[in-house]
């Protein structure tokens, strides 16, 4: 029996890797794969199979659409393995896509300043992978804490298309062309959850100012949250800070805290009869 995809899991949780899970539950006639059989698809990888064909395609295809799009819910979905699929087999098989790891956050920091350096402790306590980016080897403590990756980028901005979708970003960098470079490339990649930009009213009306003249639109722009935090956190110490806009991604991601969609009867039914 293939095991592979039992130390795939291991390996992508400890990277903070999304991840779908696709197991045969159910089978019917001729099929490649008795009930049971498992896969591990992530976006760049893939470990064991479901029976390869054209049916292992079509679900690879699947669960990579279901990275791309966030889904957090399991779903049920019937293939015929007949011409359609371009199998001979001509049986029937169900297959369960569960996604993994969609419940941690992936944070991208830039900037070690102070305020940096007082949030990370933060983030690090939370249910998140963090990726701390400056230029700046010098400006990072000696000791990173778990979950939180240190990255030295001569550009920083190059890093921001390596983040995957409905990342977070957060940005406060000791310079305020970086911090406006940084915010183009984020706002046009348009599939972040959150970005954050350190900074004062003033500093978003001349940011806006500039990115309006580059052809930004009213609307990218309102995804841009700058000045960051809690408004009710009128501090200015770096932990006060820090503190704050901890607070509020703390607040973004919990938005929808509770209201997750409940299964359907057929996944009910499928969850119970894999739990006897």
């Amino acid at each position: 029996m293939n095991t592979e995809w039992i130390k795939a899991l291991s390996a992508l949780e400890a990277e903070g890797t999304p991840a779908v899970m696709i197991t045969v539950v159910d089978e019917r006639g001729s099929t490649p794969r008795n009930a049971g059989a498992k896969m591990v698809i992530s976006q760049e990888r893939q470990f064991d199979t479901i029976g390869g064909g054209h049916l292992e395609y079509k679900a690879i295809k699947i669960a990579r659409q279901m990275l791309e799009e966030g889904e957090s819910q399991p779903r049920l979905e019937r293939f015929s393995l007949g011409a359609s699929l371009g199998q001979c087999c001509g049986g029937a098989t169900t297959l369960l896509f569960e996604p993994l790891g969609t419940s941690t956050i992936q944070i991208a920091l830039f900037g070690a300043g102070h305020v940096a350096r007082a949030i990370i402790p933060i983030l690090s306590s939370l249910p998140c992978n963090v990726r701390w980016i400056d230029s700046r080897e010098d400006e990072f403590p000696d000791h990173i804490p778990d979950g939180v990756t240190q990255v030295v980028n001569e550009y920083p901005v190059d890093e921001v298309d390596d983040l995957p979708a409905n990342s977070y970003f957060i940005v406060m960098t000791h310079n305020h062309q970086l911090d406006q470079e940084l915010t183009e490339a984020i706002l046009k990649r348009n599939d972040f959850a959150y970005y954050g930009l350190i900074g004062s009213h003033t500093k978003r009306k001349k940011f806006e100012h500039r990115l309006k003249a580059k052809g930004f639109n009213d609307k990218q722009m309102a995804r841009m949250t700058c000045p960051m935090g809690i408004p009710e956190v009128k501090g200015k110490l770096p932990a006060e800070i820090a503190v704050s806009v901890a607070g509020e991604v703390i607040a973004h991601y919990n938005a929808n805290f509770g209201r997750a969609a409940q299964p359907t009867p057929e996944e009910t039914t499928v969850v119970e009869r894999l739990a006897i």
